[in-house]
C-alpha cells in the first residue's frame, strides 16, 4: 500500500513539473521577438566595377587597407566561385544582368551595340533619340533604358515603396549609370569628358540638373585631378604586376614611354581633354566624389524607406583595356581604388549609419591577359586575323550561293543572314546555318561554331553551349555564334579584352555586406543573376519580371 501511494506521488510531481517546463517554454517563446520578414536597410549600394578579376582581390591584397575590399572580405561574405553564366562578356549585358537577374535571353541586352534585324542598322543598348540632353548641349544626353526588356532589382524597389523609395545611378559610362537604376529611377548621370568634364543626364529623367549637381559641376573638384599620375606607392613595391617597361601596353598620344610617371598635363589636348582621365584611377575618385555627392544632395539612406545607390568604377575597364591586366597601371588603379571605396563606406558609416546600409561588389566582366605576353611565356595564345577570314570567307559565299548577300552583318561574334534573300535562293535556314558554321570551324583561332537552329531546339545545362543559350535572344541574337579558342582576341597587340564564354572572362568577385548579411565566404558556384534575386529577397521584395537567377540562401541573416 505504501508502495503505490510513494508511485502515485511520484507521477503527481513528475506530472506538475512536466506542466510548468511547458508553461516556462510558452512563456519564454512568447517574450522572444520573432525573426524578421525581411530586412530594411536604410540605404543599399550597389557597386560594379569594370573589367574586375576575381584574382585581382587576392594578387594586390597585401596592397589593400583595411577599410576598402578587405572590410568586405572580412566582415562580409566573400562568393570565391562566381561567374556570368552567358556571353557576350561585355559592359552593357553585364550591368544589366546584374540587376534583373537574368541573362540577355531574357533582358534583351545583348552587347554595348548590337545589328538590329527590324532596322537593318546598329543599335546603342542606352541609345534613345526620343530623349534630348540635359546638362549638355550635345548628344551624349540621347538616352534611356528602353532596350532593357525586363524590370531590374531598382526598379523593384520603386513600386515596392510606392515610389517612396530613391534610385540613383552614377558612372562615368552612361549605359553603367542608366542600365542598373532601371526604367523607373529618380535619376542616372554619366560623365561627359571633352572641353568641359561634367556630369550629365537625359529628359528622360528631368528637365533640369538638380542644383546639387550643378554646384557640383561649377566647382573646381574635376579640374583637380588634371595632374601626373604616379604611382601611390613607391613602384618597386608593385611585385604583384610585370615590368613598367614592355611591349604589351599601349602608348598614349605625346607620351614617348609607357611608364610612369604619365604626365596628364602634358597629353591633354592630345587625349580628349577630360576624356583623359576616364584611364587613370582619377576617373574611379571622381565616381566617388560624385557619388558622395548624390548620398548628400539626394538625402539617401536619411529615413526608414530603403533608397539605393547604385554605383559603377569605369576607369578600371579603361586602363586595363589599354594598359593590360598585368601592367603597373592596372596594379595602382586598384590600390587607389581600394582607397575611394574606403572613403565611401566611411562616410556612409557617418551619414546613414554603421550597420543601417548594405552592399554588394562585382564587376560587369573579368579579361584575358594580353595574348602577346602569353604567347611570350609560352602560354597557348593568339590573335584572330579577321581581315584574312573575311576574305576567305567571302570567296566561300560566293561559291557556295553565287552572292555574299547571304550575310547582313558580323558583331558581337555573331553572324546574321539574310532570311529573304535565302528564302529567294530556296535554301533552308537551317542548313544555311549548319553548312557555314562548319566552313567557320575550319579557320584559325576559332574553337567551336553553334547555329541559332541549335540555339532553339536543344536545352544545354553545362559548358559553352550553355553559356552561349543564355546569351542569345530570339528576336535580337544572330544565326551563327562564334567561339575563339581559348586564348584568342579579335583585338590589338597591346591591351586586355574581354567578350568571350571562357573562364577568364567569367570569374569575378561577388562580395556582400552590411545588414541582413552574413559573414563567411562559399566556393559553391554562384553566378551573376543570383545577384538582384538575392537583394529582392532580403528586402522583402517582388523578385525582377525575368529573374531566372536563384537567391544565395548562405548569404542573408534574418536572425
Amino acid at each position: 500500500m505504501r508502495t503505490t501511494n510513494l508511485i502515485v506521488s511520484i507521477l503527481a510531481l513528475c506530472m506538475i513539473s512536466i506542466s510548468y517546463g511547458q508553461r516556462r517554454k510558452k512563456n519564454d517563446a512568447e517574450v522572444q521577438s520573432p525573426a524578421p520578414i525581411a530586412q530594411t536597410p536604410k540605404l543599399v549600394v550597389g557597386i560594379v566595377i569594370d573589367q574586375m578579376r576575381y584574382d585581382y582581390l587576392t594578387r594586390f591584397w597585401n596592397q589593400y587597407g583595411e577599410g576598402g575590399f578587405k572590410r568586405l572580405v572580412n566582415e562580409g561574405f566573400n562568393c570565391k566561385n562566381n561567374h556570368f553564366n552567358y556571353a557576350p562578356t561585355s559592359t552593357g549585358p553585364g550591368h544589366t544582368s546584374v540587376y534583373t537577374g537574368t541573362t540577355p535571353a531574357t533582358h534583351g541586352i545583348i552587347g554595348n551595340d548590337w545589328f538590329d534585324k527590324e532596322s537593318g542598322e546598329d543599335v546603342y543598348c542606352a541609345g534613345d533619340d526620343s530623349y534630348a540632353s540635359v546638362g549638355t548641349t550635345s548628344n551624349a544626353g540621347k538616352m534611356s533604358p528602353h532596350r532593357m526588356l525586363t524590370t531590374t532589382i531598382t526598379d523593384e524597389l520603386r513600386l515596392h515603396t510606392q515610389k517612396r523609395g530613391k534610385v540613383i545611378g552614377v558612372a562615368l559610362k552612361d549605359r553603367g549609370a542608366i542600365l542598373p537604376a532601371g526604367h523607373a529611377a529618380n535619376a542616372a548621370y554619366w560623365f561627359e569628358g571633352g572641353q568641359d568634364g561634367n556630369w550629365i543626364t537625359s529628359t528622360y529623367y528631368m528637365d533640369e540638373l538638380p542644383q546639387w549637381v550643378v554646384d557640383f559641376n561649377s566647382s573646381d573638384i574635376v579640374e583637380s585631378y588634371k595632374k601626373p599620375w604616379n604611382t601611390l606607392k613607391p613602384i618597386e613595391t608593385y611585385v604583384e604586376s610585370g615590368l613598367d617597361a614592355n611591349n604589351y601596353e599601349g602608348l598614349q598620344e605625346g607620351e614617348t614611354s609607357n611608364t610612369f610617371p604619365h604626365d596628364l598635363p602634358a597629353i591633354w589636348d592630345q587625349n580628349g581633354q577630360f576624356d583623359l582621365i576616364r584611364r587613370s584611377p582619377y576617373g574611379n575618385s571622381i565616381t566617388a566624389d560624385f557619388a558622395l555627392a548624390a548620398l548628400e544632395g539626394e538625402d539617401l539612406g536619411a529615413d526608414t524607406i530603403t533608397d539605393f545607390l547604385a554605383i559603377s568604377f569605369s576607369s578600371t575597364d579603361y586602363v586595363g583595356h589599354f594598359f593590360g591586366v598585368n601592367s603597373k597601371e592596372i596594379e595602382d588603379t586598384y590600390i587607389r581604388l581600394d582607397q575611394d571605396l574606403a572613403r565611401i563606406f566611411s562616410t556612409l558609416d557617418e551619414k546613414v549609419g554603421e550597420g543601417e546600409y548594405t552592399v554588394f561588389l562585382t564587376a560587369d566582366h573579368a579579361a584575358i591577359d594580353v595574348p602577346s605576353y602569353l604567347m611570350d611565356s609560352k602560354i597557348p595564345a593568339g590573335y584572330l586575323d579577321m581581315n584574312g577570314m573575311k576574305t576567305k570567307f567571302a570567296e566561300f559565299l560566293q561559291y557556295k550561293y553565287g552572292t555574299t548577300d547571304v550575310v547582313r552583318d558580323l558583331s558581337n561574334y555573331q553572324l546574321f543572314l539574310d532570311h529573304k534573300i535565302l528564302t529567294n535562293l530556296d535554301i533552308d535556314l537551317d542548313d544555311a546555318q549548319e553548312e557555314i558554321a562548319r566552313e567557320l570551324l575550319t579557320y584559325e583561332g576559332i574553337g567551336q561554331v553553334y547555329t541559332a537552329s541549335q540555339m532553339w531546339k536543344n536545352e544545354y545545362t553545362e559548358g559553352v553551349p550553355y553559356i552561349l543559350q543564355n546569351g542569345y535572344n530570339q528576336k535580337r541574337s544572330g544565326d551563327v555564334l562564334l567561339v575563339p579558342s581559348v586564348g584568342y582576341i579579335s583585338y590589338g597587340k597591346t591591351g586586355s579584352t574581354h567578350g568571350s564564354p571562357q573562364i577568364y572572362d567569367t570569374h569575378v568577385p561577388l562580395l556582400l555586406y552590411g545588414k541582413g548579411i552574413k559573414q563567411g565566404s562559399t566556393v559553391t558556384r554562384t553566378e551573376i543573376p543570383d545577384i538582384a534575386p538575392t537583394i529582392a529577397a532580403l528586402l522583402g521584395i517582388a523578385f525582377p519580371s525575368g529573374t531566372t537567377g536563384r537567391p544565395i540562401g548562405e548569404v542573408l541573416e534574418f536572425d
